[in-house]
C-alpha cells in the first residue's frame, strides 16, 4: 500500500494542479462517489471497507475558518485502538488526496488513541479516516467539510524567514485524563513552509516549488509510536498531537525528512510533566 500511497501523494504538475483547483465545479453526490471509488482503488486496491462508526470518531469543523489550517482529530477507544496498525487520512478532492498514513508501533499504547493535526482542504470535500487492523480489515469514518483554496493559500512567512527556522522542532509531553485513566500525550511542532507547489507569487506570477515534510518517525525510548508518510495536504508548520505509552523517564525522539531529502531531529526533555 505504501508504494501506491506515495504515488498518490506526489503533487500534480504545478500549473495543471492550480488550473484544476480553480476550474473544477462542485461535483454532484454521484460524482463525489465516483471520485472516492477511484481513490479507494488506487490507495487500497479496492479492498472492502467497513463502516467504522462506533470504532472511531472524527472532530472537524463543518465550515473551516481557514482552509489552509483545518483542525482534525481522530479518536479510537481502547476496545479498538490496540488492534489498529495503520491510519490513513484522505481528503477526496485535494490535488494530492492522501494527507498521510500513520503506521503505529508498540508505544502507540493499549488504551484510548488520539491523533490530531491541521490539514489543507482545497474545495468542499469529504474527509476520511481509514484504519487498518492487524488482520488486514479496513474501517472508515468520514465527515464533509466546507472549505476552499487551502492548497493554494499563500504562506504566512516570507521564504527567507521560513528558511532560517526550517526544521526547528518543539516537542511537548503531558499526562492527560482519558476514559480509562491517565494517558500520555505528545505534541510535535515542526517549522516548515510545507509548500504545496500551488502557491503563486503575486509579483512574479510564478508558482512556489513543492517542498514539504513527507516522513516523520516518533519513538518513546526505543519503541515506535508512529511512522508517518505524508504530503502536501499537511498544513504549514506541521503540528501533530497524539497519545502514546512509554516510560516517564524516556523522552520522545523525533526524526523527520522533507521532499528535498533534508533531515531533521529533536527530542523532548522527558515525557514527565
Amino acid at each position: 500500500m505504501h508504494r501506491t500511497a506515495l504515488n498518490v501523494l506526489r503533487p500534480m504538475t504545478i500549473a495543471a494542479a492550480a488550473m484544476f483547483a480553480l476550474s473544477m465545479p462542485a461535483a454532484s453526490a454521484e460524482g463525489d462517489n465516483e471520485i472516492w471509488k477511484g481513490l479507494q482503488k488506487d490507495v487500497f486496491a479496492a479492498k472492502e471497507i467497513t463502516d467504522g462508526t462506533g470504532m472511531m470518531t472524527m472532530e472537524a469543523p463543518i465550515r473551516a475558518e481557514d482552509a489552509s489550517l483545518v483542525p482534525i482529530t481522530i479518536r479510537m477507544p481502547a476496545s479498538f485502538a490496540p488492534n489498529v496498525k495503520t491510519l490513513t487520512l484522505v481528503v477526496d478532492k485535494n490535488p494530492s488526496p492522501v494527507v498521510g498514513t500513520f503506521n503505529y508501533g508498540a508505544a502507540a499504547g493499549r488504551g484510548d488513541r488520539m491523533l490530531s493535526m491541521r490539514i489543507r482542504i482545497d474545495q468542499y470535500s469529504d474527509v476520511r479516516a481509514i484504519a487498518e487492523t492487524n488482520d488486514g480489515k479496513l474501517y472508515m469514518i468520514s465527515k464533509f467539510v466546507k472549505a476552499s483554496g487551502g492548497c493554494s493559500a499563500p504562506a504566512s512567512k516570507d521564504a527567507e524567514e521560513a528558511a532560517k527556522i526550517m526544521g526547528k522542532m518543539q516537542i511537548k509531553t503531558a499526562l492527560t485524563k482519558s476514559p480509562d485513566g491517565l494517558s500520555q500525550e505528545g505534541q510535535l511542532m515542526i517549522k516548515h513552509p510545507n509548500n504545496s507547489g500551488m502557491q503563486m507569487d503575486q509579483l512574479t506570477g510564478l508558482y512556489s516549488k513543492a517542498h514539504y515534510v513527507n516522513r516523520i518517525e516518533v519513538k518513546s525510548g526505543d519503541k515506535l509510536v508512529f511512522a508517518m508518510v505524508g504530503g502536501i495536504s499537511i498544513s504549514e508548520d506541521p503540528n501533530i498531537r497524539f497519545t502514546y505509552e512509554g516510560s516517564p523517564a524516556d523522552p520522545l525522539e523525533v526524526k523527520a525528512e522533507d521532499s528535498e531529502g533534508k533531515m531533521y531531529a529533536g527530542k523532548s526533555s522527558s515525557s514527565a510533566s
